[in-house]
């Protein structure tokens, strides 16, 4: 795979250059060591291409993964509770604790529940986020995933991967893609999503 394009949104590119230069090489070395070759084996059942060989989107996130692994990029899990009261959630948005989460639910009279965000790979404090699945997924990552690790103080660049026009159309539709989302950034004006951000259009 090559990286087709680049968007830097608050600096995020300028930042990576500047103070960690090796990550910005490892992730280009890690993106051009896939071989999408060998996942181009989906025969689509869609009713507008019938029979087409697709690139699968569940062997390009293996094969990414297994080169990022390689590299010691780590995926991170943070668990907390939730509740269905607004007072109470106000309450414990600050808080980083489950435990402490959950019983200040309880005690409030509420039940609680389990969740958790969930961050592709990270490695001293860049994150990034591959994403073959729907064009919402984009949104999701920037906007929960990448601000949420961002907030609470354990990144400082968030990175999202995509396909370009090029790769979403030889995939089933619905992909998300780096023209399209780069408009939606654009549109959201220059400081939304708040974290800054490293958009990678890649193609085969």
């Amino acid at each position: 795979m090559k990286i087709a394009q680049v968007y830097s949104h608050l600096n995020g590119l300028e930042f990576l250059m500047v103070h960690k230069p090796q990550l910005w090489e490892e992730i280009k070395q890690a993106i051009e060591a896939v071989d999408a070759s060998l996942v181009m084996d989906k025969i689509s059942k869609e009713k507008t291409m019938v029979g087409r060989k697709l690139y699968s989107p569940s062997g390009l996130n293996k094969l990414f993964k297994a080169e990022f692994k390689q590299r010691d990029w780590e995926e991170v899990r943070v668990p907390y509770c939730v509740n269905e009261d607004l007072d109470t959630t106000r309450q414990i948005a600050n808080i980083l604790d489950r435990n402490e989460q959950r019983k200040i639910i309880e005690e409030n009279g509420f039940r609680s529940f389990n969740t958790y965000n969930q961050i592709d790979f990270v490695k001293d404090r860049v994150a990034i986020e591959i994403q073959f699945g729907k064009y919402f997924s984009v949104q999701y990552d920037l906007h929960v995933k990448h601000t949420f690790f961002y907030g609470i103080g354990d990144i400082d660049v968030g990175i999202e991967i995509i396909p370009n026009h090029n790769l979403m159309s030889q995939m089933s539709t619905g992909v998300a893609w780096y023209e399209n989302e780069l408009m939606n950034i654009v549109r959201e004006g220059r400081s939304n999503p708040s974290v800054p951000i490293i958009l990678i259009g890649i193609e085969p």
